[in-house]
């Protein structure tokens, strides 16, 4: 498994083998977010809720084995850098957004499993499951620009 951080990625840019399938992974679960959304709007609540439940288990699942080792390794330690402003500020942002919409999003699918204390519970789904999916989607596109930023506009990729 190793070696796969060290095998280029499919999509021809400067990524490893893991960056690329977490760019994929991150679009399916954007997806299914916006299945979920739709699936809502057509009162299918059922399979709204197992389908945002999937898409916020695999994006907790990417976020914890894909994103916090390179986030401390080529931002935090900056190893390989410097690097271009840009870089780092789309970065930056994605880490700013990405946590909210993972924690607020975990705790969107909890409530909606009944899985929370009832100090934490709230009863007008509406505007939280709305904010959960657009800091989703916002997470989604600032990854995209993080894949762009580290893997196609810098001069000095990131590498394991």
């Amino acid at each position: 498994m190793e070696d796969l951080f060290h095998t280029p990625g499919f999509f021809g840019t400067h990524a490893n083998f893991f960056a690329d399938v977490t760019l994929v992974a991150m679009l399916v679960t954007a997806t299914l977010f916006s299945v979920g959304f739709y699936l809502a709007r057509k009162d299918n609540l059922i399979a709204h809720k197992w389908a945002q439940t999937l898409g916020a288990v695999i994006n907790l699942i990417l976020v914890l084995w894909m994103m916090i080792l390179p986030y401390r390794d080529f931002i935090i330690q900056d190893q390989g850098g410097p690097r271009e402003r840009f870089f780092y500020s789309v970065t930056m942002l994605h880490a700013f957004i990405g946590p909210s919409a993972t924690i607020f999003g975990i705790y969107v699918v909890l409530r909606g499993h009944k899985l929370m204390p009832k100090i934490l519970r709230f009863h007008n789904y509406k505007p939280f499951m709305r904010v959960a999916y657009s800091l989703y989607i916002a997470s989604t596109l600032l990854g995209v620009a993080v894949y762009l930023a580290w893997y196609v506009f810098t001069e000095s990729p990131p590498t394991y």
